[in-house]
């Protein structure tokens, strides 16, 4: 039985147990809740609205946000703009009551509308069920998700803080970038020490959403972990596409090339890789 250990960041066992959370949660609801109840001797809850889905898994002394992400290169395929060509137009302070909550991030802080939207469209019901869920038993509560699941742990991090509910822990695997400098800085303020974003090395995901591929306007918040072979940067990865670009900019032809470039390289996404490393890494392969 996976165990989750109050009060060790970044221990191996939170980082594993975590990791399998985040790849139990792209299952169907049908096969999830037995699987969660067999790993972990939770009770498991499927949250799901329109295209974002998270399940809320809970015993008597932890409570688990999982959210599930975007895996499969062909469904990448439907936030490809996100990512690339529409990058800089999506890097914004967005408007209405969870554009105050972020605005509380300080001024010039921006972050990646199309990840707000996706999680306005199920927080209602996420913090419903996260504030009754303390109300009868307040628990740690830790947060996870893989590629897209990452970047929707982390905005719920910092919309259950701002309810003035206490996050322990964020673990994310594969998560693409959520905003600019100033906002990673204002994660890293409210949350020191408490997130653990893992990395493997050749996965594309993380170096997106991208403007440029010699410079980018988006930036991680920390801690990196580092799983895999050596991470590379984006001049690296790019280096045979660079010279098409007039500084580094995207046009969005020489996006649609990146963007075959990046799929051919998205095994290394795969959120059973990522647990396979995680387990490597720690010694419990």
């Amino acid at each position: 039985m996976l165990t989750l250990v109050e009060g060790a960041g970044g221990d191996p066992r939170n980082a594993h147990a975590l990791a399998v959370a985040s790849d139990l949660a792209y299952l169907p609801h049908a096969e999830a809740v037995p699987a969660y109840r067999n790993q972990f001797g939770m009770d498991a809850k499927l949250l799901s609205v329109d295209n974002t889905q998270v399940y809320v898994l809970q015993d008597d002394k932890n409570i688990v946000l999982a959210f599930r992400g975007t895996e499969a290169p062909t469904s990448l395929d439907g936030i490809k703009d996100w990512l690339l060509t529409d990058a800089v137009n999506l890097l914004v302070l967005p408007s209405g009551r969870l554009g105050t909550d972020l605005a509380a991030a300080g001024v010039g802080a921006r972050f990646h509308q199309g990840f707000v939207g996706a999680i306005g469209e199920i927080w209602e019901p996420v913090s419903g069920e996260v504030e009754q869920a303390m109300g009868k038993s307040e628990r740690p509560l830790w947060i996870t998700g893989h590629s897209l699941g990452g970047a929707l742990a982390l905005f719920s991090g910092w919309l259950l803080h701002r309810k003035f509910i206490p996050v322990h822990q964020i673990y994310t695997y594969g998560a693409p970038m959520v905003g600019n400098a100033l906002a990673s800085k204002a994660f890293d303020r409210e949350f020191p020490g408490q997130v653990f974003r893992y990395r493997n090395g050749p996965d594309p995901v993380p170096m997106l959403p991208t403007i440029s591929l010699l410079s980018n306007d988006y930036s991680h918040c920390e801690k990196e972990v580092g799983i895999g072979s050596a991470i590379v940067t984006p001049v690296e990865y790019f280096k045979k596409l660079i010279g098409r670009a007039v500084t580094g900019a995207l046009d969005r032809s020489l996006a649609d090339e990146v963007w075959a470039h990046l799929k051919g390289r998205l095994d290394a996404h795969a959120m059973t890789n990522y647990l396979t490393l995680v387990k490597q890494k720690f010694g419990l392969a």
